[in-house]
């Protein structure tokens, strides 16, 4: 998974203490890439010559790897090219005591529900479309990676979780505890999504009760919804299950911002990673998966108040409301969703959309009167300190076409075969 290295040399070159990266990877073609590229650090950087040294070149299936070292590692840092999932059984094992578990995925296709089934195989949680899906992706991969834990009586806690782009990448702490891990089914939980409309709820798969010094663990109570949306009658599809407690720690991540931001010159990408760190930062980390208001908006054929005058309803009827960092036009909140549609419902009174002679999930929304009048006060609190700032948080990728390429190899030996043939049928 090291391919040329390059993240362990400059984890070797960057970081301070280190006293070794072991950077491996299956091809080995890629160890000896991996030995070149050691080479040439220490050729170019002579004052980094001791720490290169410390990068060890490695030709082996990781998985073995991680058996054999187990709870030796400080931080395993698990980047294939697709799904981790076959490797995190035995990655969670090589983790010291509290130390780091780094994993990213770039099957998003798979984990945002185009292949449910794929990956319920790979992930053991059933994805749904709908727009949190990047946010989703994550909790899928949090569950699959705290699944992992469990069987060796560990648990993760979630320091910071990203959709980047077009893909998703996690960084959890590893601990060893019985305990915890009887608490795990209580930090996942199932997810009803109406087909209809952008009604959602979330069922947790456990939970535990505390009485005096006793602890007793029990399954979920439900179900959390009827078998017909109460906002527009239509049926529910179930997903999951996902991670539904926070994945982000506010202290680590604050500490890292600040870390950030005062190193910042070192940081070609600092405006990306700066804004990535910031939205995630805002998010109520209590809060799982979002709303989209120009999809509810679609949902009533109407066009929404902008996100301002929307989150300013929210607050003002007593709920909390946020940004989301996988999405532009996310809004998190703790307001039930029937408030969301009453505010909607009040918009449309003001601004009135088409009637619509068909039966849909909009007409079934708006023929019922709001039972919350929406106050469009604008306040402060609706506007993220970012915005107030005027800090960047969604910034443009840098070039067109931003994104994965082909899988290394496959393109090139496809075309080297076929320049091969024409050269033989040219000889012929």
């Amino acid at each position: 998974m090291s391919a040329t290295g390059l993240r362990a040399l400059r984890y070797a070159q960057e970081l301070e203490d280190v006293g070794c990266v072991v950077a491996n990877d299956l091809d080995p073609t890629a160890a000896e890439a991996i030995e070149r590229n050691k080479a040439y650090n220490a050729l170019c950087n002579p004052d980094k010559a001791d720490a290169i040294s410390r990068v060890i070149p490695h030709n082996e299936d990781v998985r073995m790897v991680c058996m054999k070292h187990e709870k030796m590692f400080d931080v395993v840092d698990l980047d294939p090219y697709g799904t981790p999932s076959i490797l995190l059984d035995s990655a969670v094992t090589a983790v010291k005591e509290g130390g780091l578990l780094l994993v990213t995925a770039t099957d998003m296709a798979v984990l945002c529900g185009n292949n449910s089934e794929v990956a319920w195989a790979k992930y053991q949680s059933y994805p749904l479309r709908a727009k949190y899906c990047h946010e989703a992706a994550v909790r899928i991969l949090l569950a699959a990676v705290e699944n992992a834990a469990i069987k060796h009586k560990r648990h993760i806690v979630p320091v910071l979780s990203l959709s980047i782009d077009f893909y998703i990448r996690v960084f959890v702490r590893v601990y060893t505890s019985p305990l915890q891990m009887k608490q795990s089914p209580s930090k996942l939980s199932y997810v009803f999504q109406c087909v209809g409309c952008d009604t959602f709820e979330l069922q947790p798969v456990g939970r535990q009760s505390t009485k005096g010094n006793v602890t007793k663990y029990h399954p979920g109570a439900g179900p959390v919804v009827p078998q017909r949306c109460p906002n527009c009658g239509w049926h529910y599809n179930m997903g999951g299950p996902i991670w539904s407690d926070p994945i982000h720690d506010k202290t680590w991540l604050k500490n890292i911002k600040e870390e950030v931001e005062k190193n910042k010159d070192r940081y070609p990408g600092y405006g990306k990673v700066h804004a990535l760190l910031t939205m995630a930062q805002e998010e109520l980390p209590d809060v799982p998966l979002h709303y989209d208001l120009h999809s509810m908006g679609g949902t009533l054929k109407a066009t929404p108040p902008n996100h301002w005058l929307f989150k300013s309803a929210i607050i003002n009827a007593g709920y909390r409301v946020s940004g989301c960092h996988s999405s532009a036009l996310g809004i998190k909140t703790d307001a039930p969703v029937e408030t969301l549609w009453d505010i909607l419902r009040c918009w449309v009174k003001e601004h009135p959309v088409k009637p619509c002679s068909e039966a849909t999930p909009g007409q079934a929304i708006l023929s019922k009167e709001p039972a919350h009048t929406a106050n469009w006060t604008r306040v402060p609190g609706a506007m993220s300190n970012a915005q107030k700032d005027g800090v960047a948080r969604f910034p443009q990728n840098p070039t067109e076409n931003w994104g994965p390429k082909r899988r290394a190899g496959k393109y090139k030996d496809a075309v080297y075969e076929a320049k091969r043939r024409r050269e033989e049928e040219e000889e012929d």
